[in-house]
């Protein structure tokens, strides 16, 4: 009897071990899961290729572009300072103009012209004819010479009033009537430099000279006691060339004004 309950137990026991044991795992298609990962690994290759050929792309583009940048902002500098130097021998020609006009340096000239005074219309005559007789660029560089060259003041002045005769729509007209009007402004003829400034101001608007012809201008309406008129010829130059050295001229002229 016992040993007949002894073999129940025993089945019941390795039965319930049997029941626990657990269940039998599948094999994974070890060939198939290595295929789908070479897939993706040609994938990731392709598009990470790709990347290093736009980002090298770009660098290429970045690189031709800054290259493109040095070179424009290299041609600008030049270009400004061709203009700086340009403006500062206009405004260098006007301090040696007004200098040798004061009466201490004038007062030899005076006198000579006093001892040619019988020559001075043959003189005048022969500017005109020699002036006919040149092209248009010999011309103006005859008349500037007279300037910065030869020191004849006078003598100037028919030159310039020849060659605007003569070529009235040169290119050089703006500043021939701008060396005209200094001349005159130094000999302190005012009506007849206003009237030269005044004529580059009004007829040529895109001339280099038009801002200095426009603070100039205004000196000469102050010089002729026209005060309301100087003042708005000053803020004029101020507003029209804010960023001139003509309108830091009128600036101080008109803080003195006020």
């Amino acid at each position: 009897m016992i040993n007949h309950k002894l073999a129940i137990s025993l089945m019941l026991v390795f039965g319930a071990a049997a029941n626990a044991a657990p269940a039998p795992v599948t094999d994974v298609n070890d060939s198939s899961l290595e295929r789908r990962l070479e897939t993706i690994e040609r994938v990731l290759e392709s598009r990470t290729d790709m990347q290093h050929r736009l980002q090298q792309q770009l660098d290429e583009m970045q690189s031709d572009v800054q290259e493109m940048r040095g070179t424009l902002e290299l041609h600008n500098h030049q270009l400004e300072k061709v203009l700086e130097r340009q403006r500062e021998l206009y405004l260098e020609i006007d301090r040696r103009i007004e200098s040798v006009s004061s009466p201490t340096t004038t007062t030899p000239t005076a006198v000579a012209g006093n001892a040619n005074s019988a020559q001075q219309p043959a003189t005048g005559a022969i500017v005109a004819t020699q002036t006919a007789d040149l092209s248009e660029s010999d011309a103006y560089d005859k008349a500037v010479n007279l300037i910065l060259r030869d020191k004849q003041y006078d003598l100037a002045i028919p030159q310039f009033q020849s060659f605007l005769k003569t070529y009235p729509n040169s290119s050089y007209a703006p500043n021939a009537h701008y060396w005209l009007g200094q001349l005159l402004f130094n000999k302190q003829e005012w009506v007849s430099a206003g009237e030269q400034f005044e004529t580059l101001v009004k007829r040529y608007p895109d001339s280099s000279k038009r801002a200095d012809a426009l603070f100039k201008l205004g000196v000469v309406e102050q010089r002729r006691d026209n005060l309301a008129k100087a003042k708005q010829l000053f803020q004029q130059v101020m507003t029209e060339y804010p960023d001139s050295s003509s309108s830091r001229l009128a600036d101080a002229r008109l803080k003195a004004m006020n």
